[in-house]
């Protein structure tokens, strides 16, 4: 590795930093239009900023629990998955990735915080509040936590999740991955 890739002089473009407003991109691409395929981290950001526009179709999932996370999956078929997620500030996913998928994350309501951990200057937050999106291919590796009570998101995947990377270090301090389950709850490991 060089010192360039360990002390980057200029701040990294992370996917996060490239989210829109939701309502631009509403309705370009719902459930009733899926293509038939894969889709890509753009077409899943269109994905969700429809569905985080029709509330009538989740809101009655909509629930907060600060030591279980509130989630429910809203459709899933071979191609896509998508989740409606509730968050309390206490409510944290640990580092984790979603192994082959892709994925987009629509805020409806409240703040979430993504954290994107950098060799350079260790974790770097950015708040996406309520109304934006933004998507990210399968070599995204980041930690979610809601910002605010009350905080909701939609998240889609594609190819759906069948398992995540959870990660952890280990007491000699050294990061490991942990396969887990996509119908696990994701929160740091103990």
């Amino acid at each position: 590795m060089t010192q360039s890739q360990l002390h980057p002089t200029t701040e990294a473009r992370l996917p996060v930093h490239e989210a829109v407003e939701l309502a631009p991109e509403a309705g370009r691409l719902g459930l009733d239009s899926l293509p038939g395929r894969d889709l890509t981290p753009l077409e899943l950001r269109d994905l969700v900023a429809t569905i985080a526009r029709d509330t009538d179709a989740w809101a009655h999932h909509v629930g907060f629990d600060d030591e279980h996370r509130v989630y429910a999956s809203l459709h899933r078929d071979a191609h896509v998955d998508v989740w409606l997620l509730c968050w309390t500030p206490v409510n944290d996913t640990g580092w984790h990735d979603h192994d082959i998928s892709s994925g987009a994350v629509a805020v409806v309501a409240g703040e979430l915080v993504e954290n994107n951990l950098t060799l350079a200057t260790g974790g770097v937050d950015t708040q996406i509040g309520a109304g934006r999106a933004f998507c990210f291919g399968p070599e995204h590796i980041h930690r979610l936590n809601g910002a605010r009570p009350g905080s909701v998101s939609v998240h889609a995947y594609s190819p759906p999740l069948r398992r995540m990377g959870q990660y952890d270090v280990t007491e000699a301090g050294v990061l490991r991955r942990l396969p887990v389950s996509y119908t696990d709850e994701l929160r740091p490991p103990d």
